[in-house]
């Protein structure tokens, strides 16, 4: 048995005894220390310092992709990935988040039938290994649910222990009417096993079944497997939807205080472990909720910031920054240790969720209008009155700005790389879904081969064709890879866009999105603004506080800013990161 330092043994008796009140707590911790620390391997004696150094910095940025976003039916698709990356990307991107790479059934990986096992389809351990020696691996922790293929559910459906506790079941005469639901389909699947009839618990479909993680078994089962993840070299493990791991009925069943104490367990062993793991929960869900999982600087160190990408793509759409204002006045900055991961597109929707409180039905509906002409999708969740909701918005970044409320018009570039511009420039770390960074089209194919309207932002590209597009200048995936390239790398320079440098909130109206940055010995100050409309606007040199005796440079497009200079005029859809450093 290996060491354990006395106030990591206190704290993880405190945890344990809250969520496993009837468990013999003594051993039930030698059995977590046990999955976590296989073969006597050393705890820290002292737990991490929360702190904002050596986790990341603004050099940090990453990508987001399947294994199997490019591929050509002869190479392992990891290998084209790894190609790709090296590539395109070597000099720009920092971090990769492989989505699940794991065999599986549905949900394009999100359905996992094996979680120690790669996908052989795409490649194996050592492939993902080798990706890892070039960038920071990010991973995908499954936990609220498996596949009801998997080996786990065969096992409960033939009551062997310990899978025959594995699944979360209801009777059907339970009231679930509070549960908040992601998805229209029914809660839950009735299955036939050796202990009869049960009816299993499905927040997001049939073929992903809920686990029970008031059996401690579970637990203890995602333990050994973030050990066996975080020996592959995953440096950052995304706690996948996380929020509704615990059940009670009569309750809503999201975000419960058992939910939010196992997040804390799972970071206190980051804390004493020799490896520095960042721990991301993704928590689709209204803002001050999502807030909630940073903790007390003792749950995630990262959480994605979900708010932001409907509040973009409406600010976009209708030219004016007015919501996106108010929401960004009101943000906390992320405590120490913690940061906001921001992207504008993932593999899933543009949730719109997070954007309930920030933008009134009648605004949502513009939005939903809007993106539906340009050839978008909307996806619906059930509410607990019987009734729908928008949960979220399927189409690709890209095409989601074809033009505004108005209709389409000729600025989609220049309005994508607004988008984009902001996500890089906020406090956080910016990260960029694939088909964003080579301009990706809706992907209807997709959906209309699966049924799913997922698949319009899940393209599987022919690698020798995009490699085709990539290396003709003249094609829009292109252009908007080279000024993708071009503002990472600008931005990954500046020392004010560290992802906790000091953030204050400009006012300059309606039409624009500003904001001060300052990096933390005070040498650099950036003016990120942003116009946010279709006008060529005039701003006040003044109006920004520029201060005097500094020589002042727009990092974006090299103009020298004179703070006496009665205006800084701004074109349509114009960035300008105003910088006292020249790049």
């Amino acid at each position: 048995m290996v060491d354990i330092p006395e106030n990591f043994k206190l704290k993880l008796s405190e945890l344990v005894s809250f969520i496993y009140p009837d468990a013999d707590c003594d051993a039930l911790i030698a059995q977590i220390i046990q999955a976590y620390w296989p073969e006597s391997q050393p705890i820290r004696e002292t737990q991490r310092t929360p702190s904002n150094v050596g986790l990341w910095s603004e050099d940090d940025a990453v990508i987001i992709t399947y294994g199997n976003s490019v591929k050509d039916g002869v190479h392992k698709p990891l290998d084209l990935l790894q190609d790709f990356l090296k590539r395109y990307l070597g000099d720009t991107i920092t971090g990769v988040h492989i989505l699940p790479f794991f065999p599986f059934t549905s949900d394009d990986g999100f359905a996992v039938t094996d979680y120690r096992a790669v996908n052989s389809e795409l490649g194996s351990w050592e492939d993902i290994n080798r990706i890892g020696e070039r960038f920071k691996l990010m991973s995908d922790l499954v936990l609220n649910h498996v596949s009801s293929q998997s080996n786990w559910f065969n096992e409960y459906r033939q009551g062997h222990e310990p899978y025959d506790k594995f699944f979360f079941e209801a009777d059907p005469k339970d009231d679930v009417s509070m549960v908040v639901r992601p998805r229209t389909n029914d809660l839950l699947r009735e299955v036939d096993t050796a202990m009869g009839k049960r009816h299993v618990w499905c927040t997001f479909s049939h073929d992903q079944v809920d686990l029970n993680f008031a059996n401690p078994e579970v637990l203890l089962e995602f333990l050994r497997i973030m050990r066996l993840h975080v020996d592959n070299g995953i440096r950052i493990i995304r706690l996948d939807a996380v929020a509704f791991i615990w059940k009670e009925i009569g309750t809503d069943c999201i975000h419960l205080p058992q939910t939010h104490a196992i997040v804390q367990l799972m970071r206190l062993l980051l804390d004493f472990a020799e490896e520095q793991v960042i721990l991301l929960t993704e928590t689709n869900v209204p803002n001050t909720e999502n807030l909630s999982y940073f903790g007390n600087r003792n749950e995630a160190h990262a959480v994605y910031n979900f708010s932001l990408p409907p509040l973009i793509l409406q600010s976009l759409l209708s030219g004016s920054s007015k919501h996106l204002n108010q929401w960004q006045r009101a943000m906390p900055p992320a405590q120490m240790g913690c940061a906001y991961l921001n992207f504008s597109a993932s593999h899933d929707g543009i949730g719109m969720r997070p954007a309930e409180g920030l933008l009134d039905e009648n605004e949502i509906n513009d939005v939903i209008e809007t993106v539906q002409s340009f050839g978008g999708l909307v996806s619906m969740r059930s509410t607990p009155d019987g009734g729908q909701k928008p949960y979220e918005l399927n189409v690709t970044f890209w095409d989601a700005l074809k033009g505004t409320l108005k209709g389409e018009d000729d600025y989609q570039l220049d309005r994508f790389m607004c988008s984009q511009s902001i996500v890089m420039a906020l406090e956080g770390i910016p990260a960029f879904y694939i088909h964003s960074l080579i301009g990706t089209n809706n992907h209807m194919a997709g959906v209309e081969k699966t049924g799913v309207n997922r698949a319009i932002n899940r393209r599987r590209w022919n690698y020798s064709l995009l490699r085709e597009l990539l290396d003709d200048e003249n094609t829009q995936h292109a252009k908007v890879l080279a000024a993708m390239k071009e503002r990472i790398k600008i931005r990954r320079a500046q020392s004010a866009f560290h992802p906790n440098a000091t953030q204050f909130t400009l006012q300059l109206g309606d039409q624009l999105f500003g904001f001060w940055r300052q990096s933390y010995d005070r040498s650099q100050s950036i003016f990120a603004i942003h116009n946010v409309s279709g006008e060529e606007l005039h701003v006040p040199a003044v109006s920004i506080n520029l201060i005097g005796g500094h020589n002042w440079y727009d990092l974006i497009s090299g103009d020298k800013i004179d703070e006496h200079t009665s205006d800084i005029k701004f074109a349509p859809y114009q960035c300008r990161w105003i910088t006292n450093r020249s790049k």
